[in-house]
């Protein structure tokens, strides 16, 4: 198990993955429900990611953005999981400090 601390897995609920928002040394770890990686919104910050790091990316991934315009991205998919039923039930995306 002395693996999954290194790694970075500490507290990451079931169903979930750890991420870093923000630029250069402004940088925040959110942790995130995998079905948010199918949400368009979402899908367009891993594109902004792939390009500015490559497909390559070691470790956590990475989302090269302001953490005040990701919360606002969350906010958004949240609603439309509330309304659409995007949202099943599980976990919703927070910070972890």
């Amino acid at each position: 198990m002395g693996n999954v601390k290194k790694q970075g897995l500490v507290g990451v609920p079931k169903g979930c993955l750890a991420i870093k928002v923000g630029e250069g040394e402004e940088q925040e770890r959110f942790v995130v429900p995998v079905m948010y990686f199918n949400h368009p919104l979402f899908m367009q910050l891993l594109k902004e990611a792939e390009e500015e790091y490559g497909f390559d990316q070691k470790g956590t991934i990475t989302i090269p953005c302001h953490v005040r315009h990701f919360r606002n991205v969350r906010a958004i998919i949240d609603t439309q999981g509330r309304s659409q039923d995007f949202n099943t039930g599980g976990p919703r995306i927070g910070m972890i400090k």
